[in-house]
């Protein structure tokens, strides 16, 4: 039987953070510790705008504010005479703008306003600032118009009813789109084990991870991952390390050989001197270098942000101006009007939704992918490359080995030959957790084989496994057998 690798595909995914739910002395909880500050860092680093907020937060935001925003734009006489229809009158109706369009700014505009306080006292004007301005003076001027002072005509709830169910959409969409990227890269510490046996004086005892010191042995089963990072002291199996490099093929490890976290012992037990844990893992390294990647910002997004300053000030300057102009004309009345015009219509919402939308969906496609960014200017800069050279072919597979072919012996090479072979290596091969034993069981049954019940497995160390298939001794293995 030969056996190729699936290529091109993607390298695997490495883990970011704990999964929800995993227990605090777990594995997956422990190794997330690595990367806790630097996600921390995430929050706060992406406009300020994220900190203490959560996908969940945005989203009921969003969806109430919608709701609110519907009676709001219904009633508001500038939206109707825009579509040309008369909304219905009532005792009341005349309020119904004003108090949905104060509480769209009070629970909706909250996280900006923050986020626009914040930057005033860090004295970083930006995008946050730019859009609490623009809702703050939008809401200020709809309430004096609907209160009648000054006899203004600044009836904005209705763009403010529009504008904080748009901004809340798109940080939301950026928020999810961050958390499925980091959701993609969760999956590895999720399959890391809670448990390991340590090897003691007086025999084998089950302890969490957590537990385990440098310098401890453990005892690691066929089929079971590695817990922490070591040193093979005792047997030897084939390990796959296809979380790690990509690489489909069995790595064998024998005394003396270093192993990985996470890394599965395929066919034999072995005993491991534990070298490092925790953080201290190569695993939670790399951990730490995606959670750098996803606080580092692009050249576009540090654009932005100085695009963002800028824009305030010129906002500001510009309404500055406007009201000494008009004022000079003779008119304050339009001079206020034009100047709140002039600071609602400066929020810029291709500005602050295009650039942290791009940027975020691309690193979460990329994870899903299996490409881990580790420096987002560096993606940026992937417009301009030409050429790209791979030094090892190995790591574009999918981490899986493929079935491509069946060969037999003489006189038995024909459709149903091969397919009665290719059903007794599944049979013997069913219990296995070797990838290879994986991928015979997967391709029979792709071709619709009744794969039979074998007993007594064995696993030949080194050589393969036997079994007994319908009262015949079966062996599936690879040169190392036939020698």
């Amino acid at each position: 039987m030969e056996h190729r690798h699936r290529s091109p595909g993607a390298t695997q995914s490495i883990g970011h953070q704990s999964p929800h739910g995993a227990p605090p002395g777990s594995s997956a909880g422990h190794l997330a510790a690595a990367a806790r500050s630097a996600d921390d860092d995430h929050l706060v680093h992406s406009h300020g705008q994220h900190a203490g907020h959560s996908v969940a937060m945005f989203r009921e935001r969003f969806w109430l504010t919608l709701a609110l925003a519907v009676p709001v734009l219904f009633f508001s006489p500038m939206f109707a005479d825009l579509l040309g229809y008369e909304a219905p009158s009532f005792p009341g109706s005349a309020w119904i703008p004003p108090v949905f369009g104060t509480a769209i700014y009070l629970y909706g505009g909250q996280p900006f306003i923050k986020g626009g306080l914040n930057e005033l006292k860090t004295r970083k004007p930006g995008m946050m600032l730019l859009i609490a301005m623009a809702i703050s003076v939008a809401f200020i001027a709809s309430w004096v118009t609907t209160l009648g002072l000054g006899g203004f005509d600044l009836d904005f709830w209705w763009e403010l009813a529009l504008l904080v169910p748009i901004m809340l959409l798109g940080h939301w969409i950026e928020m999810r789109a961050l958390g499925s990227a980091q959701g993609a890269l969760d999956a590895l510490a999720a399959l890391l084990p809670d448990e390991a046996e340590r090897v003691t004086d007086t025999g084998v005892e089950t302890v969490s991870v957590a537990e385990l010191r440098a310098g401890d042995t453990i005892l690691v089963r066929p089929g079971g991952r590695m817990p922490a990072d070591g040193t093979v002291s005792g047997g030897q199996a084939d390990f796959d390390e296809s979380m790690i490099t990509g690489e489909s093929k069995t790595v064998l490890r024998t005394p003396g050989d270093p192993v990985v976290a996470g890394t599965i012992a395929t066919d034999n037990s072995v005993r491991v001197r534990v070298s490092a844990i925790g953080e201290d893992t190569a695993l939670a390294g790399i951990q730490r270098l995606v959670a750098e990647a996803q606080a580092s910002s692009s050249r576009a997004q540090a654009l932005a942000d100085r695009a963002a300053a800028f824009l305030f000030y010129f906002a500001a300057g510009t309404g500055v101006l406007t009201f000494i102009f008009w004022t000079l004309m003779g008119s304050v009345t339009d001079a206020v009007t034009r100047t709140v015009t002039v600071l609602v219509i400066a929020c810029p919402h291709a500005l602050g939704l295009a650039i942290p939308l791009v940027i975020a969906i691309s690193t979460e496609r990329a994870a899903r992918a299996g490409v881990l960014i580790k420096n987002r200017m560096a993606l940026e800069r992937m417009r301009t490359v030409d050429v790209v050279l791979f030094d090892k072919t190995g790591t574009l597979t999918r981490g899986e080995p493929e079935l491509k072919a069946v060969a037999t012996a003489a006189g038995t090479a024909t459709a149903s030959g091969q397919d009665a072979v290719l059903g007794l290596a599944a049979a013997v091969e069913a219990d296995s957790e070797h990838p290879v034993a994986r991928s015979i069981v997967a391709a029979a049954r792709e071709r619709g084989l009744e794969i039979p019940a074998a007993e007594g497995f064995t696993s030949l160390t080194g050589r393969g496994v036997r079994a007994m298939v319908d009262g015949r001794t079966v062996q599936v293995g690879g040169p190392a057998l036939l020698r």
